[in-house]
């Protein structure tokens, strides 16, 4: 009788089977099984908070399947992702299935690798209710505040908001950054560069002060005032040398991951953890590589921690590629923050002989470049530093001092394998300025001639807009939320126009501002930065079993009752309106500009004098203007008959582009979208094109020399069994191998928004 594993995804289980043999089966539980339903509050306030849980709508026929293969085996595995959310689901499995807490076999590990699952299934244990517990009153906690103040929010604000805990501090973060924006009184200040010579050797010394210390310029008249004492002649006052160990930065966590694959991949957060949790799951990286395996370790996690093994991995891989000098004479130990849950280890390769470029073919664009960015951050946190020659010389001229600094590489140690970001040079060099100049030789009391004297007026300016990368590198120092909840919180506040984006920047909406304006002012505990991060201290402490999940429920809510209570008795003589949406549309009776309103068939154009003017209009002009604007698109190129603009166009079947000067030249180009996927064929690149009735299909580049096409959308990923290119099959969950002899095939993983 075989045995039983049950995984969350399909991806990961297809990983899994290779390395367990025929005695063992994987199904996915596809996430979560069962949740609070979606009609009712689903929690007993009086009762204890206890939870209502109910079977998630579609998944009933998936239970009954997976019941069904449990009753059929002879154990039962639980194999969920090595978190809380995981722990839960495994627990939401147990109950499902029937199978009693005491007899749960759960088994976790930390990369998808043949050892590791192994280790796990010799090793199970019971479902923790600790950890379920932290993730129950999270979800709680969630589910209250979202029930209780969405209806304030409807009154006051705008019918079918919907409230957050975590998502509303968030929101006011960004909304509070637009505000000192707004209220930025930008400073003038002065800046004097010298370019200096001594014969061949030239140097560019930048205004610091004078003997007494720093001088900021705040004016031109300081500025005029230094000019003028300044001579010709600039004398090399002093000449700091030294050799400087510069250190490597620690391996990944999930936060400071995200933060570097958005500033040097230009990733948003939720296209990070997708590709992380691909690299995590495994793929078929060929048999010369070992096949199927997990890539890297668990993906959420807040831990600079890495395993004995791991340790010595990078130890004889290092010594191997670049030689003993490349180590350091002791391994690397990083000390995790304080507060972190330190439940996994940093972010790493799960085999760091797999360099990227020996699996590249096996891999997405996207998981080549997340991969090899983890692969080259971990190796470099463990090699030795690197070495630097530092020079810094101040010159004096008419009593005033100007400096000049750079170094040069003796030994790259890390920097080898391993460049840092701008942001992180700052980060660990604090306010030190060293150019990546190399100067030449500077000797003391040296003259130097002053060829050219620039000066030049600056303002300050305000703080940058949050994008995704510094967000959640304010939300970890505040301590709100955790690994796993910083992409979901981003995503909620854009789909609820909260927040949106212009480029990178995180901007918020009037609705993010009136909302954030009410609940500071009926619930300022909820968008508090201390108590959302002491929130998070005190499901730290369920989940290590220090405190009982219904007491610091029971606290929570009773001082949310009571801001509950006043906030209904006053929120009606409050004004939190949004600002109305101006139109271009004037009223023929009163002459203003109309505003967007909203009524039962939609939006309409409506005079702001209401009730003095209550005339109105249908925003059909408006559509009849956006369409005409549509139809004048040009493109980025040319026609290829007559050399002319090309315009974009809409006809039956779907988005073209013609000529402009049609119908003199007739000719018209399909619009198409470039995928990030190599042909099959021939391995250019595939295109999305439309067909008959706005129908897609995917087609190669170099049509019609190449003839590949297809209804269904390659996928990048090989096929674990005879390597072929995998297909997602159209209007189906499923993947399927393009080799028809092949067989292969798979569900689709859900890419809906984790909870």
């Amino acid at each position: 009788m075989a045995n039983l594993v049950i995984v969350e995804s399909p991806s990961k289980a297809s990983t899994i089977k290779g390395y367990l043999g025929s005695n063992y089966k994987v199904i996915a539980s596809k996430g979560h099984v069962r949740d609070l339903p979606k009609s009712t509050l689903g929690v007993d306030i009086e009762n204890g908070f206890e939870a209502h849980y109910i079977n998630i709508r579609g998944k009933g026929d998936l239970i009954k399947s997976i019941k069904k293969e449990a009753k059929n085996a002879g154990k039962v595995f639980l194999a969920t992702d090595p978190d809380r959310e995981g722990e839960a689901i495994s627990w939401h499995l147990a109950n499902a299935l029937g199978i009693p807490v005491e007899k749960t076999r759960r088994v976790t590990f930390n990369e998808i690798t043949k050892s590791a699952i192994k280790d796990a299934i010799k090793n199970p244990r019971q479902v923790d209710m600790n950890l379920v517990n932290a993730q129950q009153a999270r979800r709680i906690f969630d589910r209250i505040v979202g029930y209780k103040l969405s209806p304030i929010l409807w009154k006051s604000i705008k019918s079918g908001l919907s409230a957050g805990r975590v998502q509303s501090v968030a929101t006011r973060i960004i909304v509070e950054r637009e505000e000192e924006i707004k209220s930025f009184v930008p400073n003038e200040y002065w800046t004097i560069e010298a370019a200096l010579s001594n014969g061949d050797r030239v140097v560019t010394a930048r205004f610091i002060g004078d003997e007494n210390g720093k001088i900021k310029l705040e004016n031109e008249e300081m500025t005029n005032a230094v000019l003028a004492a300044l001579g010709n002649e600039f004398l090399a006052k002093s000449v700091k040398k030294s050799v400087r160990n510069k250190a490597p930065l620690p391996p990944f966590t999930t936060s400071t991951m995200q933060q570097e694959a958005s500033k040097k991949l230009g990733f948003q957060s939720a296209r990070i953890m997708r590709v992380a949790q691909e690299l995590y799951e495994g793929m078929n990286v060929g048999a010369e590589n070992g096949g199927a395996q997990g890539l890297i370790t668990y993906m959420r996690t807040d831990s600079l921690r890495i395993s004995a093994e791991a340790s010595e991995a990078a130890k004889a891989y290092i010594n191997g590629k670049f030689g003993g000098e490349y180590y350091p004479k002791t391994p690397r130990v990083y000390k995790t923050k304080s507060g972190a849950q330190d439940a996994h280890e940093a972010i790493r390769p799960s085999n760091v002989a797999l360099e990227p470029q020996k699996i590249k073919k096996y891999l997405t664009s996207d998981q080549y470049k997340l991969y090899k960015l983890i692969w080259e951050r971990f190796v470099a946190s463990q090699m030795e530093s690197a070495k630097l020659n530092t020079v810094v010389a101040d010159f004096t001229a008419g009593g005033y001092i100007f400096r000049t600094s750079g170094y040069t590489v003796t030994f790259p140690g890390y920097m080898a394998i391993y460049e840092e970001s701008v942001e992180e040079k700052k980060q660990k060099d604090g306010d030190e300025e060293i150019s990546n100049l190399r100067l030449p030789e500077i000797k003391e009391n040296e003259i130097f001639k002053s060829d050219k004297i620039d000066h030049q007026k600056h303002f300050t300016e305000p703080p940058p807009r949050y994008n995704e990368a510094s967000l959640i590198k304010f939300l970890e120092e505040k301590g709100i939320g955790r690994p796993s909840t910083y992409t979901p919180i981003i995503t909620t506040i854009l789909a609820r126009n909260y927040v949106v984006r212009e480029g990178k920047a995180l901007v918020p909406t009037p609705l993010g501002e009136v909302t954030t304006k009410l609940m500071k002012e009926k619930f300022a505990d909820i968008v508090d930065y201390k108590f959302t991060a002491n929130m998070e201290d005190d499901l730290d402490a369920i989940e290590k079993g220090d405190i009982e999940m219904q007491s610091v429920l029971s606290e929570f809510y009773d001082d949310f009752a009571e801001s509950l209570k006043a906030a209904e008795e006053t929120i009606e003589k409050d004004n939190y309106e949004l600002p109305a949406e101006e139109t271009d549309i004037i009223c023929e009776k009163c002459g203003s500009k109309m505003v967007v309103k909203s009524g039962k068939f939609g939006k309409f154009a409506a005079c702001p004098g209401y009730p003095k003017c209550r005339n109105t209009k249908p925003l059909t002009e408006k559509k009849e203007e956006a369409e005409e604007e549509k139809k004048v698109i040009v493109a980025d190129f040319k026609c290829e008959k007559c050399g002319a603009d090309m315009v974009q166009r809409t006809g039956k079947f779907g988005t073209f582009f013609a000529c402009s000067r049609y119908p003199e030249c007739k000719f018209t180009k399909q619009k198409t979208k470039e995928l990030d996927v190599s042909c099959p064929k021939c391995g250019g690149k595939v295109l999305t094109k439309y067909g008959r009735n706005r129908t897609v299909f995917y087609s190669c580049e170099n049509y019609p020399d190449c003839d590949f096409s297809s209804w269904d959308m390659p996928t990048g990923e090989k096929c674990p069994d005879c390597g072929n290119m995998l297909f997602r099959k159209k209007g189906k969950p499923l993947v399927v191998c393009h080799e028809k002899n092949c067989g292969y095939k798979r569900e689709a993983a859900d890419e809906g928004a984790e909870e």
